[in-house]
């Protein structure tokens, strides 16, 4: 997908697109704009589009255990962390019981617009843009899955901070940073771990200078690391 932001002139074709369907979107109030951690009302069957920010992508399953009075029991789901949706990326919500997916604006001004998928018929190229991106997040999802299938908990830490900052990082003076923060429970969330066993191993990862944070607690890898993973 192409960023709003872009200036590139391979971009100018796809960045006037992008524009016919925000103007789109707005003439139908098919936009929103969300603060930091407000949940985006997103249903399954539609087709949503980052305009500026970051989507905070969580999932849950309502698990359902047996006591030995053989009642059932519900136990509360606990939400696990699945990723970011950048600017000019799509994403939709897909759920079948027991599973759910929520959505969340992982930064303040994060603009989300909607669409149904017969909307797109406007726009043919888009449509393939679209489907071209959701076919590079599956991609992404199974190296997710191979990272989140390595025994040991930093070995699974660090290939999950490396495949995050592939695809969102943005160069620094300490290499490639995330745009946006993480807490260390939502590392956990997303590596089967815990928020202590993440930031012990954080600070191992620091001590052999695999990773840092700059600013507002922004992760960081350096770029001779980045560059060894290409």
């Amino acid at each position: 997908m192409y960023s709003v932001s872009s200036n590139t002139p391979e971009a100018s074709r796809p960045f006037l697109t992008w524009q016919r369907i925000i103007d789109w979107s707005q003439e139908h109030y098919r936009v929103r704009s969300f603060a930091k951690d407000e949940k985006i009302p997103a249903r399954p069957g539609l087709l949503y589009l980052v305009q500026r920010g970051a989507v905070r992508l969580v999932g849950s399953a309502q698990v359902n255990a047996t006591s030995n009075l053989s009642r059932t029991v519900n136990v509360t789901p606990e939400e696990a962390f699945l990723g970011f949706v950048g600017a000019g990326q799509p994403f939709e919500i897909v759920a079948q019981s027991p599973f759910t997916l929520q959505s969340y604006a992982h930064v303040d001004q994060t603009s989300v617009l909607w669409m149904y998928w017969h909307d797109l018929d406007n726009w043919p190229h888009f449509r393939r843009e679209v489907l071209d991106a959701f076919r590079y997040q599956h991609q992404r999802k199974l190296l997710w899955l191979s990272t989140l299938g390595q025994r040991r908990t930093i070995d699974r830490l660090l290939g999950f901070l490396t495949l995050l900052i592939e695809e969102f990082g943005e160069p620094s003076e300490n290499g490639y940073c995330l745009p946006f923060p993480l807490t260390h429970a939502q590392i956990g969330s997303a590596i089967g771990s815990t928020r202590v066993t993440v930031t012990r191993l954080m600070g191992k990862l620091r001590q052999k200078g695999m990773v840092c944070t700059q600013g507002d607690n922004l992760i960081c890898i350096p770029a001779d690391s980045m560059l060894g993973k290409s």
